[in-house]
């Protein structure tokens, strides 16, 4: 049976077009692939691809998101290093981000927060998979560091 490769990308409905481009480009450093000015503006993270997020607008009074419907609950961007995580986090508590939490998963390690519209959003870092466990839970555990403790040493 074929199957897919990967998530390609994930297309958001936001209340603000502009501004939702801008909290993109400057809490993750996403860059503007293509715009409908508008309609629709396509994001990325990096070169290879020609987005990994899409943007539609709804009206400004639009509802939600609601924790009690069916939908998306949060989408994750991978960071390369956990040096970069804590670079992130850090970046995102400068620029006064709604941060939710930070989720310990045994193998990897997010930060969760929110854009403008209160779309959760998670950056994570994920061991190697030689580091993984052999048995049992892989989401169960310790992560071997843990973000709060380190970030400092990053500004």
């Amino acid at each position: 049976m074929a199957k897919p490769m990967r998530l390609g990308h994930i297309v958001l409905r936001v209340r603000d077009l502009e501004e939702s481009e801008r909290f993109y480009a400057n809490v993750l450093g996403l860059h503007v692939t293509n715009k409908r000015p508008g309609s629709m503006t396509f994001m990325s993270a990096g070169d290879s691809s020609s987005h990994e997020l899409a943007m539609v607008p709804v009206a400004a009074d639009a509802p939600g998101p609601e924790d009690d419907r069916v939908g998306l609950f949060h989408f994750a961007w991978e960071m390369e290093s956990f040096e970069a995580l804590k670079e992130l986090y850090q970046h995102m508590k400068d620029e006064n981000v709604n941060i939710g939490g930070i989720g310990d998963h045994g193998i990897s390690i997010g930060v969760y927060f929110f854009d403008p519209d209160g779309n959760q959003i998670e950056v994570f870092y994920e061991m190697p998979k030689s580091d993984w466990p052999e048995d049992g839970d892989l989401f169960s555990g310790d992560f071997p560091l843990k973000l709060e403790e380190t970030a400092d040493a990053t500004a």
